[in-house]
């Protein structure tokens, strides 16, 4: 970001054109100062913020009732005219006005730093906020909202805390890309939230890692808010921390990344947040977790930190919207207090011991605390602990020596755990979380336990986050929890999904560019831009969509069968011509994806999981080559993408070289195996077309081509006896010349001699019948297709049909052409063509017809244009179009009648001679000695290319110069370049022309005058005694010179040149050697077997056959070999074991390695020291634990002997005797007892009954704690509100006492909502039905109490059902239903009494009779045509003890389970 020219402490982008731009690229700095105006105009329309409109005196001179001086207001809030007479009101004389604080802040000190921030208005919208952090801030939305909140005034942390605080904070918000939420100002918690963040942001060099810390703080106590406005904006502002001079208000916190400021028009008043906040975090808490809409939301948690009674009431809130809270033992006060009660009973949660933990925590702050505010914190307390699932107390000295983070995770999962779903939804959603948290130890720990076997359908959303999200660890978790990747897959929409949610990357470029405008790019842009990386050479990897007039889904819609057994099946075409087969290989789907995106990670898991890896590698090798060399200069991604084209590359020669050493035949069989996977190509093309020269070179393959080379002939017969052959081919019959044929034959015979020898040595071979039926496989195979010799006929056909022997023969003719060719230019051009001549153009049209054959043979089917392409890159074949391009020219010259074009002919035939010649080279690439030598020469060519163009600078500059000081005025051409360019060249070879430069060794005969003689040179200037003019001191120094520069340095340069590149490609010349071997040994072993010029035969053949009569070539099969379906198979499944043991050998291997081991040791003793520094800390604390015990102990004791000696003293005195002190929770260091047994659950008083405020109203129910409930206890303090919903009559109100709540105190009198006093009777019915073994009922979500209750409603005395199921069900099946509950089939009442409903109160309560109806429910629905539940409220949930519902109605539950006979 660029910034302005510092003039003012304040800058907006209107006042640049003020200012003095240096060094700033324009475009940049414009393009930057028009997002400030976008920001500054949006701020504006949405943005308010509030100020006062009527100014009062509130006793202080010049001081208005909000807080701000008169200054501060406008005139008309002065002067108002229609406020007069009025007393000041918040809601009233404050309004709402465009906001003027907004933009950039830099926090000015010893490290400066910048954030963003706002001014608010506290009615903003929470919705206004959220689009302005993730659209204007450009803010992630987040993973999780960490609300920290606590005490306010700066309070002391002990260290081991506060560095367990600092850390977990830290390590939860950059895991999980969470937004810590904070009060923002440098004081209390907020403090220490942001020192936590200053020491990450120290640390850590990634401004991409900074974490998202947020400031909600009140706009009317920040100290020096002033620098902050700017009704335009300030980009930026600079602000100041002055603590010594805050005073009563507070400072900004420098450490927080983003503010929002919120103003309630007040000055001075702390609190205006709150409320805000609250809507900020509940809006947040509604947003979609993830990339899709998998009901999964945005989780939020509490983390306090000491704090005071403002805190109790946040934590109360937090937990009533269902918002888990963690407590942090031993930061004070507050969280001390509920730490020490969150694990007693609920019973023991009393008033007097609240009393003493107030005490004991807030010290002299607890004198100011009234009886009613303990007794109200004390029932919130209650409330709070009543709900353990959302309560997680962190102490630090725990057995278990888990991290802040961890905890926070935790107690997300245990919030879940507690809620009303099911628990497979319950399960999903808490994977869900770990997943967006990226957290793979929790979900190990946490999720994936040996209690629930998860489906792979379940893990699939999962699935799809962790890989949209590129967190490999948990792919690869997944994958080895369960998760199928061909069911993952299975649809075709899954795999769509995954392209549409790429990241940005050079793929997604091509892919943009590929689509047409407007529309969205299907699988079917993906094939082809997959193909046009592969090669044309491919088939699409996916089938084309079907039309449109055909079908009415989406044309991205591709329908996928999976196969019944075997990996792979060709889905229909829907061409009126056969569309080339595609395969469902999901493991190749998803490998591709992760490549063409360029993820390493996910790329090397996805290999893992691919049946045909080695191709895959290839594939994957070629493809990120084309993606680097088509991105041109990319930077970073290009390298990258190169570095992983190598790894694949690595990856392939490792598993084949597995394969090769276990079995060649097999190995060399992957090699020319068709692959359906990746488009009809082998791995043996795919390494060419990838230049995979490591993998090419390697023996294996090389193998294979050798063995393609010799033919049928056997690899190890000498060359001798292969060229004896050749000349006598009759000695073939004899034996003299080995065959593969022979050698198989050979080593079958003796296979087969060897099983009958160990048959015989075990008793088997004289029972035929007890042979074992699974031998080798080979055996098998030589069974089914049994090995014959060659006949007569068949030899000689594999002897001339042998590319070697082809390619002698070949070596033969080139020669006997170029003796020919000699033998023409220099005894026989005659002025008319004799019989050699015409001979030597039928032999050349032989040569040209076998370069047009090759141009057009297209065995791979690449297609003409690559085809032509291919062959014009090759340098021998652009040798090869020269020569024949100039044996035409030459030819034509020499057949005019012109004597000079006829001479003209002849030289353009002698030049062409030479390049007849070094073609000559190309033959000899197969050799193993002179191939190499050969790319080494073309290499130093090109670097005598480049030298040449330096030498020449040099000549021309030496040769112009030399020419125009000797002579005068030359004008003929051929003796300028010759004085200005041959003679220089000449020099550099030791030709110094001394009778030129040196006037003591000129003379006049070298020469001539007026330049007459065009055999002699024009002489130089001379004097009148006929010497020359020149100074041959300045000519000898230029040719000294030239010589030291040319002969010295350049040639010792192009020594050194030579010398580099002979060391550079003597490493790798064998790699290339064997690399473009492959393309002579396919060259021949697709050429004819005559030789040029009896060849012409062969074409004639050829065209015949091929182009005539469309008879496929079948020469091309040896490089690509289509197996059967079993076949393939067995292939893959053994490749699949190679690849597996080439794994485990490397893991093995880096495991052995020296780096592993001291990576391992260094791990093994920081683990080792941070056990020690834990145990340390554990051991201190529990030191100061026990000697505060003991203090408090001696204390007691003390008090307690003061009382006898007092009571001695005094027997008649009323002093009570001291209290002793309770043991609570953290102060007992001894264990308990191990045959003490956890008390069973206590049963508490009604709940819901005592909510904090009454349903439907703004009237808020005294506090009642839970030992004052029972109308029994003394309550003397007891003063609840009466409220009536609608009015009550006289008599009624007499009669209030007369009606008691039998549940006890519910802090509200009166009659409520309900309709009468006393109690008000219901009916609830439980529909059941057997699903299966699992008994379910019919339930209804109660939103209110965030749990499952029974479909019912108000009864009259007599009726058997209440009315209000009749709009639930229906009218017909609310008929058919009570005409069987009429019948009394299947009705049984499980349940008569009192209801804790949030709408009791002190006269008046709910009162229901629980009954069961079981019935047939698919002969009741069908007679309605449904099959499902009557209505979209009502769902069937399981009679267990794990679904969510009312305290009476899991003891109905459970009945019904009895009378079921069913578990609970």
């Amino acid at each position: 970001m660029y910034e302005l020219h510092k003039i003012e402490s304040k800058i907006h982008p209107f006042e640049a054109d003020k200012l003095k731009l240096q060094n700033v690229d324009l475009e940049a700095l414009q393009l930057h100062l028009e997002k400030h105006c976008f920001l500054s105009s949006w701020i504006k329309e949405n943005i308010k913020k509030k100020e006062c409109c009527f100014y009062v005196e509130d006793g202080r001179e010049g001081m208005c009732v909000c807080g701000y001086e008169k200054i501060h207001h406008t005139d008309e809030a002065i002067k108002p005219e229609e406020f007069m007479g009025e007393r000041w009101d918040t809601n009233r004389h404050v309004r709402e006005v465009p906001t003027d604080a907004f933009g950039d802040v830099n926090f000015r000190g010893i490290r400066q730093k910048s954030g963003k921030y706002i001014r608010v208005s506290s009615e903003t919208s929470p919705e206004v906020l959220y689009e302005l952090m993730t659209e204007h801030w450009k803010l992630k939305p987040p993973n999780l909202l960490i609300s920290v909140t606590g005490g306010a005034k700066d309070f002391h942390m002990k260290t081991h805390l506060k560095e367990n605080f600092h850390r977990g904070l830290i390590k939860v918000a950059k895991t999980t890309g969470a937004w810590i939420l904070t009060g923002g100002t440098h004081t209390g918690v907020m403090k220490h939230v942001g020192r936590a963040v200053r020491d990450y942001t120290l640390s850590s060099s990634s401004v991409e890692e900074q974490i998202v810390a947020i400031g909600v703080a009140t706009w009317g106590v920040i100290h020096n808010r002033q620098d902050l406005i700017n009704p335009e904006g300030s980009f930026p502002a600079h602000y100041y921390l002055d603590e010594p001079g805050q005073g009563r208000l507070s400072c900004l916190d420098v450490n927080h990344s983003h503010f929002l400021l919120v103003d309630d028009g007040t000055h001075g008043r702390y609190g205006a947040e709150i409320e805000l906040r609250g809507r900020l975090e509940k809006l947040i808490s509604e947003q979609p977790l993830g990339n899709r809409d998998s009901g999964v939301k945005t989780p939020v948690v509490c983390v306090v930190l000491n704090g005071g009674p403002g805190t109790l009431n946040t934590i109360y809130n937090s937990m009533m919207n269902s918002t888990p809270c963690v407590i942090l033992e031993g930061s004070g006060r507050l969280a001390d207090v509920i730490a020490q009660v969150a694990g007693l009973p609920l019973p023991q949660v009393t008033l007097s011991l609240i009393h003493r933990l107030m005490k004991k925590f807030f010290g002299k702050d607890y004198e100011t605390f009234s009886e009613i505010k303990i007794i109200e914190w004390t029932k919130k307390i209650q409330d709070i602990i009543r709900n353990q699932q959302l309560l997680t107390v962190f102490c630090i000295d725990e057995e278990k020596n888990i991290d802040l983070d961890v905890a926070i995770l935790q107690a997300f999962l245990k919030a879940s755990q507690g809620s009303g779903n099911v628990d497979k939804q319950n399960r999903e959603r808490q994977l869900e979380l770990a997943v967006a948290w990226n957290r793979v130890d929790i979900a190990q720990s946490e999720i994936f336990t040996e209690e629930y076997q998860w489906k792979s359908s379940d893990l699939h959303q999962a699935m799809f986050s962790a890989l949209v999200g590129h967190k490999a660890e948990f792919v690869q978790l997944l994958l080895e929890n369960g998760v199928c990747i061909p069911q993952f897959l299975q649809h075709q929409d899954t795999l769509h999904g995954l392209y549409t949610n790429l990241p940005s990357c050079l793929f997604l470029r091509k892919l943009a560019k590929r689509t047409p405008e407007g529309d969205k790019f299907t699988l079917n842009h993906v094939s082809d831009e997959v193909r046009h990386l592969l090669g044309s050479f491919t088939r699409p990897l996916y089938p084309p969509a079907k039309p449109r007039h055909q079908t009415a889904t989406p044309s991205d819609d591709i329908s996928v069968n999976l196969p019944s057994k075997g990996l792979s099946l060709e889905l229909p075409c829907f061409e009126e011509e056969r569309a080339p087969a595609t395969v469902f290989d999901p493991g190749r789907d998803l490998f591709l994806w992760s490549v063409l995106q360029n993820k390493r990670e996910l790329a090397k898991i996805a290999w893992e999981e691919c049946n045909d890896c080695i191709a895959a590698a290839l594939a994957a090798s070629k493809i990120l080559k084309k993606l680097a060399m088509e991105g041109g200069d990319n930077g970073e991604e290009t390298e990258s993408m190169m570095e992983l084209a190598t790894h694949y590359e690595k990856q392939a020669i490792g598993v084949f070289n597995e394969c090769h050493s276990c079995d060649e035949q097999r190995a060399q069989k992957l090699l020319t195996r068709v692959s359906t996977s990746w488009g009809g190509a082998t791995c043996l093309r795919l390494a060419l077309e990838a230049d995979d020269k490591s993998f090419i070179a390697h023996s294996g393959v090389q193998a294979l081509l050798t063995q393609i080379w010799c033919g049928e002939l056997a690899v190890d017969n000498p060359h001798w006896k292969i060229l004896l052959c050749m000349l006598f081919f009759p000695l073939i019959y004899t034996g003299f010349l080995a065959f593969r044929r022979d050698e198989a034959m050979r080593k079958e015979a003796e296979r087969t001699e060897e099983e009958k020898l160990n048959y015989s040595l075990s008793g088997l071979c004289t029972d035929v019948k007890s042979k074992p039926q699974n031998s080798s496989a080979r055996s098998l195979k030589s069974q089914k297709h049994p090995l014959h010799p060659l006949n007569c006929w068949m030899r000689l056909k594999g002897l001339f049909t042998c590319p070697k022997v082809k390619f002698y023969w070949n070596i033969a003719s080139y020669f006997g052409f170029l003796w020919l060719f000699a033998v023409v230019l220099m005894m026989d051009f005659q002025k008319y063509p004799s019989w050699r001549e015409l001979l030597l153009y039928v032999w050349l049209t032989s040569l040209v017809c076998e370069e047009v054959r090759q141009l057009f043979h297209d065995s791979d089917g690449f297609g003409l244009q690559r085809k032509a392409k291919i062959y014009i890159n090759d340098l021998w074949n652009i040798l090869d179009v020269i020569s024949v391009l100039l044996f035409i020219t030459g030819l034509a010259c020499r057949l005019q009648d012109s004597e000079t074009v006829f001479y003209v002919g002849k030289v353009l035939l002698c030049i062409d001679f030479i390049i007849f010649c070094l073609r000559l080279m190309a033959i000899f690439t197969i050799s193993r000695t002179l191939g190499p030598k050969i790319i080494i020469v073309r290499r130093m060519m090109k670097d005598l290319f480049f030298f040449m163009f330096l030498l020449s600078i040099w000549v021309v500059a030496y040769g112009v110069a030399t020419q125009g000081m000797l002579i005068q005025n030359e004008e003929r051409i051929n003796w300028i370049v010759r004085g200005a360019v041959y003679e220089p060249y000449l020099i550099i070879f030791g030709t110094l022309p001394i009778s030129s430069i040196d006037s003591t060794q000129f003379s006049m005969d070298s020469c001539t005058l007026n330049a007459t003689d065009p055999l002699k040179p024009k002489c130089p200037l001379l004097n009148d005694d006929n010497t020359p003019v020149f100074p041959d001191w300045l000519t000898i120094i230029m040719l000294c010179i030239y010589l030291l520069f040319a002969n010295i340095l350049l040639l010792n340069l192009l020594i050194a040149i030579f010398n580099y590149t002979f060391t550079e490609v003597q490493d790798n010349t064998d790699k290339i050697w064997k690399f473009q071997r492959n393309e002579l040994i396919r060259e021949y072993h697709s050429r004819p077997s005559l030789p040029p010029p009896f060849i012409l035969l062969s074409h004639i053949y050829i065209f015949v056959t091929h182009v005539l009569l469309r008879r496929p070539s079948q020469k091309h099969r040896v490089f690509k070999q289509d197996l059967t379906l079993l076949e393939e198979e067995e292939l893959l499944s053994w490749e699949s074991l190679m690849r597996d043991n080439y794994l485990a050998s490397q893991e093995q291997k880096g495991s052995q390695s020296v780096e592993h081991r001291i990576q391992d040791t260094a791990e093994k003793v920081e683990t080792m020291s941070e056990l020690l520094e834990r145990k340390h800390e554990k051991d201190s604390v529990a030191m100061v634990k026990r000697l505060a015990r003991l203090e408090e102990q001696v204390s007691q004791s003390t008090k307690a002997l003061q009382w006898i000696m007092d009571t001695l003293k005094d027997p008649k005195s009323k002093q009570e005797a001291p209290l002793m002190s309770c043991t609570l929770k953290g102060t007992e260091s001894e264990p308990k007892e191990p045959e003490e047994e956890e008390p069973e659950e206590e049963k508490t008083h009604h709940f819901f009954a005592r909510q904090h405020q009454y349903p439907g109203s703004t009237v808020k129910r005294f506090p009642v704690p839970e030992e004052e409930v029972p109308w029994e206890a003394d309550f003397p303090l007891y003063s609840p509100p009466i409220y009536n919903q609608q009015k009550m009559s006289e008599s009624e109100s007499s009669t209030l006492d007369n009606y008691r709540n039998p549940g006890g105190r519910t802090g509200i009198k009166g009659r409520g909502s309900l309709k009468s006093l006393g109690p008000n009777h219901t009916l609830d019915t439980v529909f059941t039905r057997f699903e299966g073994p699992i008994l379910e009922f019919l339930a209804v979500w109660e939103e209110t109490a965030q749990c499952w209750t029974f479909p019912g409603g108000p009864a009259h005395p007599g009726e058997l059902l209440p009315l209000r199921l009749e709009t639930t069900l229906g009218k017909k099946l609310y008929k058919k239903i009570k005409a069987e509950v009429e019948s009394g089939t299947g009705v049984k009442e499980v349940f008569r009494g009192y209801v804790d409903d949030s709408r009791n109160t002190d006269n008046a309560w709910v009162e229901t009779i629980v009954i069961t109806v079981h019935l047939d429910w698919k002969s009741l629905l069908r007679g309605d045509g449904c099959e499902t539940s009557p209505s979209t409220d009502l769902q069937w949930q399981e009679v267990s003890s794990r679904t969510v519902v009312y305290p009476y109605q899991r003891e109905a539950l459970r009945l019904i389970a009895q009378l079921n006979h069913t578990n609970f």
